[in-house]
């Protein structure tokens, strides 16, 4: 009888592997736009044989919004499953020293020329949001955070939103100093023996030694890479070796920013790798994407970092550049390999789709402003209006546009420029995404009635949100304002003080 009940017991060992919740993975590179990967045809210099791996294993989605064109929005919106609208945290200022814990209307005066003065941002994810750290951790998860946070120091930390490890446990916008070791971290450096040693490869070693140690029970590793954000540096044998393939008619012909995508593109592989070698992958999910869109305004060898065309614009802008980000799910069971959807979803919907997936509830009036998507994993339609990104702030970036939202609805985007038209009433630009992916022809003057449908589904949003919203400059004087200037290329500006919480400077961020 004993024999008996040791070989069902055997028989019975790989279902109940099965049965146990499968471990969750996110992977959010930092400024890699929409065609900075190989996943969507768009670029020949780029080299990410990993994502295509991880492509083959689950769903590439071909629309996927970031909630912000800039990090720290989106990354809170990952955590919480919150609009920054709601949040009030609409800018990447989490590492100024200024405690904001509640975005109020703007009390400065805006330069003469400007018709909207921009709120002040919330400088800290509070502790009062649940996050999916939080929730998962309840449900007996190992939860670890590597990498970059940028959401607040401690007490807002990750060891205060529902991680048991960070590491490198820095708040600053970028690594601390160098991609290539010796660091500036408090108490964290390279391995013995690795003196030049890249920040992905040993953040990446980190997280693999986080999956061994809690590979016998479910696990959360949120990855948050520094990559590819300035400063500009990479390995110099992989600087050289993309220097040899460089074209000079493509607009992408960066070497040194084609190497740091590389080593992205490494790290995602180590996780990989240590996913099949322990065995674990077929109860791990895998979601990658980005915080925004790439970063076209600054400078490296001699010309742009990236390109993100066939989109327009870039980080910092609300054009297609600025929010559509490259993103891919692994989920065993749920998503058929080397599947595509065109399906609407952003970054406040993961949350949800996780707890969906994974049967977890949510707290008692908890609310969420994303949904689950669910529904398009598994391959079928998914029933949702819109998204929305809302990004308040007027930063100084040649495709300019001042404070503004913006909803997707099908093929088409409406964005609102606050106060930008005439008597403080509000300007609106309308494109049709199927036939102007480059956001080239505004209609909105042709389809004033599909404008209007368009904004009250805005309206409708930031009174849902609470969201604090820009109002009208009561110093603007009209022959100081340069009209219809909106997207066209400005020349660069010099980086803003950062005294103020509300402004903006993307070159920092």
């Amino acid at each position: 009888m004993n024999r008996i009940r040791c070989l069902l017991l055997v028989a019975l060992l790989p279902l109940l592997a099965r049965a146990a919740p499968p471990n969750v993975v996110i992977i959010l590179a930092d400024d890699l736009g929409w065609a900075d990967t190989t996943l969507y045809g768009h670029t020949k210099f780029y080299q990410t044989p990993n994502l295509e791996r991880l492509a083959k294993r689950g769903m590439t989605f071909t629309r996927a919004y970031s909630s912000s064109p800039l990090c720290s929005p989106t990354r809170s919106a990952i955590l919480t499953g919150l609009s920054p609208a709601r949040t009030g945290l609409t800018a990447p200022n989490c590492h100024l020293p200024q405690v904001v814990l509640k975005a109020t209307p703007g009390t400065k005066n805006a330069p003469a020329g400007t018709k909207a003065i921009q709120p002040a941002s919330v400088t800290r994810l509070k502790t009062e949001y649940r996050t999916l750290a939080e929730t998962l951790k309840d449900a007996g998860y190992a939860t670890g955070h590597f990498g970059k946070w940028h959401l607040g120091p401690a007490p807002y930390s990750p060891l205060q939103h529902g991680f048991e490890v960070d590491l490198p446990h820095w708040p600053g916008p970028g690594p601390a100093g160098s991609y290539l070791a010796p660091w500036k971290f408090k108490d964290f450096d390279h391995d013995p023996g690795e003196p030049r040693q890249h920040i992905e490869d040993r953040m990446a070693r980190e997280a693999v030694t986080f999956m061994e140690q809690h590979q016998d029970r479910p696990f959360f590793l949120n990855y948050w890479m520094f990559s590819v954000h300035a400063p500009f540096e990479a390995k110099k044998a992989l600087i050289e070796k993309h220097r040899a393939r460089v074209n000079p008619a493509d607009p992408q012909r960066s070497p040194t920013y084609a190497a740091m995508v590389e080593s992205m593109d490494d790290a995602v592989g180590t996780l990989l790798d240590a996913l099949d070698r322990l065995g674990i992958a077929d109860r791990t999910i895998v979601v990658f994407t980005s915080d925004n869109g790439g970063n076209m305004y600054n400078e490296v060898d001699g010309t742009t970092p990236t390109s993100n065309a066939p989109l327009r614009g870039g980080k910092a802008t609300m054009y297609e550049g600025g929010t559509r980000v490259p993103c891919v799910v692994a989920w065993p069971g749920i998503t058929a390999p080397a599947s595509r959807s065109d399906a609407l979803i952003q970054s406040e919907d993961f949350y949800p789709t996780l707890l969906a997936g994974l049967m977890l509830e949510a707290a008692p009036a908890q609310r969420f402003d994303g949904i689950s998507i669910l529904p398009a994993l598994k391959g079928g339609a998914l029933g949702r209006d819109a998204v929305f990104q809302y990004f308040p702030h007027n930063p100084a970036v040649p495709d300019w546009l001042p404070a503004a939202v913006s909803v997707h609805r099908g093929d088409w985007k409406l964005i609102r420029i606050f106060h930008g038209g005439e008597k403080t009433a509000h300007r609106h630009l309308l494109f049709n995404l199927r036939d102007d992916l480059g956001e080239r022809n505004n209609l909105a003057a042709q389809k004033p009635q599909l404008v209007s449908e368009l904004d009250a589904l805005i309206e409708t949003f930031l009174a849902g949100t609470n969201a604090v919203v820009p109002i009208p400059n009561p110093a603007f004087d009209p022959a100081k304002y340069r009209p219809g200037e909106e997207g066209k290329q400005q020349p660069k500006k010099k980086p803003q003080p950062k005294a103020a919480a509300s402004r903006v400077d993307p070159g920092n961020f």
